[in-house]
């Protein structure tokens, strides 16, 4: 009896273990700045505010995926330093690494829009812009080794400027419910790619 018993626990476990996705991939979205760090700052729009909010959109929206889950740096307002957040990612070894920001320039109002997507030097990281570069108005796709999220993390990373606080009609888009929901569509269509 024992033995039945035995193995009938046997073929249960790996029928369920079958089921059970034991290679779960993870997507890392790195909301920027936070705390008491505002980033760029507009009025009483600030980046850290209108970074989180998208980043919790693309988790909500990206829903409870079989294949891959969506990981937040962080889910309110805190700010995790630079090192912790690439010491959480390297240790989740993610899928790709998504870290988001908004732009500014020196003057009060600016004629620069669009979005600029800065990659770490390895093909994953240049496919995924491009990927990115699809769905977006890019201005510019670059290279940039001295940033600390793009030099530190192993798995494959961008750092997306998503537009220019300071330039009016970016800034309506970004801070808008319909143009935060649009983005974080955008980027759960990308990381459906994969």
């Amino acid at each position: 009896m024992k033995g039945i018993t035995l193995l009938a626990l046997s073929i249960f476990s790996t029928a369920f273990l079958s089921f059970t996705p034991l290679n779960k991939k993870y997507i890392v979205i790195d909301a920027g700045h936070g705390g008491n760090d505002n980033g760029s700052v507009y009025d009483h729009f600030t980046e850290k505010d209108i970074t989180l909010s998208i980043a919790k959109q693309i988790q909500k929206l990206s829903g409870k995926q079989n294949q891959y889950e969506v990981i937040l740096i962080r889910n309110e307002d805190t700010y995790p330093s630079l090192s912790e957040r690439t010491t959480q990612i390297n240790k989740l070894n993610p899928e790709m690494v998504i870290s988001l920001h908004v732009n500014t320039s020196l003057q009060k109002e600016t004629s620069m829009h669009g979005t600029e997507v800065y990659v770490q030097n390895s093909e994953d990281s240049k496919q995924l812009a491009g990927k990115i570069y699809k769905k977006f108005k890019v201005r510019k796709i670059e290279e940039r080794n001295n940033l600390h999220m793009l030099r530190e993390t192993k798995a494959p990373a961008v750092l997306v400027e998503l537009g220019f606080i300071n330039n009016s009609a970016d800034r309506a888009y970004i801070t808008s419910e319909n143009g935060q929901k649009e983005i974080a569509q955008k980027f759960v269509d990308i990381i459906n790619e994969n």
